[in-house]
Parts: structure tokens; C-alpha cells; sequence
């Protein structure tokens, strides 16, 4: 324990839980780049319709919201300034259909409170960052995908045995991002459960590995990436208990690049890029690639 306990302060995981806006600091440790698949760039492309696109081509490149403290979904290592995990690979499938090579990618750091702003500013072309779809977003910003259904869970240490879903945690107790949509999902719908909050959800990890708590949820995603990073120690249980599916945010207006980042998806899960993507990333987890979700190509409003 007291060494599980120092290689998790050595890698100082912190997260922002996506849906809840829960800041942390960024882990240090990523996807090995040789696991990473590499992704044709499309020669000839053209979206003249997109404002978005047009812009990016003038400019030389794309600029990518994204977030950079989620273990192998999206994050950054502070020595050397790279991005890594499945967003980011998401992102660089993006831009090599779009006709830019991945590697001319300038990703910025775009807090969950901010990604609106973000892109109806023009700050970001698109955004990639466990951006879970939903009708009042749709108002303010489009939609590519969903790219991965993501849901709810569960995460308990390696030797637990009474644990297996949410309906098991009568008498337990449970610890989240305090205000967090998850917390407050544990209160309403399993009240039987002890809650434990507390600001960030690596002080809830280290409180289930030091048995002071538990289980720990949040998005199954992010409890994956703690459970890659430790998967001695952490694993994730049960079937997800909510419906997450996240997109890549787009201008609102800008219909054309929505529609083909659409098709640049479909393309990227038909060829197995999307597999090799989540198999060198959060595959790292021990979870084995889902299905990918189909694409929603709703109509313009």
C-alpha cells in the first residue's frame, strides 16, 4: 500500500471531471508514441463552405480545444509540453481527414466552463474533451458524433469482492467530486450509499487505496485512466449507470466541417484507426474496445 501509495503521488494524478468541472493537476505519465497509430493526411481537400476550415487553411493549421489532466484521454506532461490519449488521438484522425498533418496541431487547454465561449469566439476550430452531447449545448454549439458512449461508474480496489454495481453500495462508502453531477446522482438514486466528497478525485483515490472510502465514481472514462495507471491495485466494476456521449464541439454554424468530421469518423472506425486509437490509450485499462457509437448526423437548425 505505502508503495502504491508513492508512485501515486510521483505521477500527482489530479483530474477535471468532465462533466463536473472538477480542476486537478496533470498526470505525468501517457500512451507510449510507438503504440500510436499514425493517420493519413488527405491530399486535395477542400471545404469551402466551412468558414472554419477556410480560416485554418489560411492560417497553416488547426487549433484544437482539449483538456490536459484526464489519464489517457487528455493530458499533457509538464517536462515537455506533449498531449496524449484517446481525445487527442480523436483530434489528430480529425485533422488528417481535414487535409492537415496531425503533427501541425496547436492544442490548447480549454476548461469544461469554457468550451462554449471557446468556439463561438473562434479561439478553437474544434474541441475534443470528453464533451458530453446534449440539447441545451446543441443550442450554443454542433456536434460531431458521438465518438464513444461513456457512462457512470464504478472504481474499487483490485481485491474487492462485494462491490460489482451501483446496487451493492448500501452500507459503502462512496466518494466523488464534491457538487459533482455523479455525487449527487449516488445521493438521489442509491441512498442507501454513504457519500464522501471531496474537492478533487485523486484525494478520492487516495482515500479508497488508504481504505478510508470504498468505491470512488465518476465517468467511467476517467475512473479507466486511474485504473491504467495502477491496474495492480484498481479496477473498474459493473456496467456504466448513465449514458455519456461524447462529441467533438464545432462552431455552431459551421454545418459543412460538422458533416465532415462526421464522415472523417465513420472513415477513421471503419479502417481500424479508432481501435488502434483506444487499444494504445485507454485499451490500457484492461477494458476492451466498445463498438463505436453511430454517428448522428442531425439536420442543420
Amino acid at each position: 500500500m505505502r508503495r502504491l501509495a508513492a508512485a501515486l503521488a510521483l505521477i500527482a494524478v489530479a483530474l477535471l471531471a468532465a462533466a463536473c468541472g472538477k480542476e486537478g493537476s496533470p498526470p505525468v505519465k501517457g500512451p507510449k508514441p510507438e503504440q500510436l497509430p499514425a493517420y493519413q493526411v488527405a491530399t486535395g481537400f477542400q471545404l469551402p463552405d466551412s468558414p472554419t476550415w477556410s480560416a485554418a487553411r489560411r492560417r497553416g493549421h488547426l487549433v484544437v480545444g482539449v483538456k490536459e489532466d484526464q489519464p489517457y484521454l487528455g493530458e499533457k506532461d509538464p517536462a515537455t509540453g506533449t498531449y496524449s490519449g484517446f481525445d487527442i488521438e480523436i483530434a489528430k484522425m480529425m485533422s488528417a481527414s481535414l487535409g492537415f498533418d496531425p503533427k501541425t496541431i496547436e492544442f490548447r487547454t480549454i476548461a469544461s466552463a469554457n468550451r462554449e465561449t471557446a468556439l463561438q469566439n473562434g479561439q478553437i476550430d474544434y474541441y475534443v474533451g470528453t464533451y458530453t452531447i446534449n440539447d441545451l449545448r446543441k443550442k450554443q454549439v454542433g456536434f460531431a458524433g458521438p465518438y464513444y458512449i461513456a457512462g457512470q461508474s464504478l472504481l474499487v480496489r483490485a481485491d474487492e469482492k462485494d462491490i460489482d454495481g451501483p446496487e451493492d453500495l448500501a452500507g459503502k462508502r462512496v466518494c466523488s467530486a464534491a457538487g459533482s453531477t455523479p455525487l449527487q446522482r449516488i445521493q438521489r438514486d442509491y441512498p442507501k450509499a454513504i457519500p464522501v466528497a471531496y474537492d478533487t478525485y485523486s484525494i478520492c483515490v487516495d482515500n479508497l487505496i488508504s481504505l478510508q472510502v470504498d468505491a470512488v465514481t465518476t465517468d467511467d472514462t476517467i475512473l479507466m485512466g486511474y485504473a491504467a495507471k495502477a491496474p495492480d491495485e484498481l479496477k473498474v466494476v459493473g456496467r456504466p449507470f448513465s449514458k455519456e456521449p461524447y462529441g467533438i464541439g464545432v462552431p455552431r454554424g459551421d454545418t459543412a466541417l460538422r458533416l465532415a468530421l462526421d464522415d472523417a469518423l465513420t472513415a477513421h472506425e471503419k479502417n481500424g484507426d479508432w481501435k488502434k486509437a483506444y487499444d494504445a490509450t485507454l485499451g490500457l485499462s484492461g477494458v476492451p474496445a466498445p463498438q463505436p457509437p453511430p454517428v448522428d448526423r442531425y439536420p442543420a437548425s
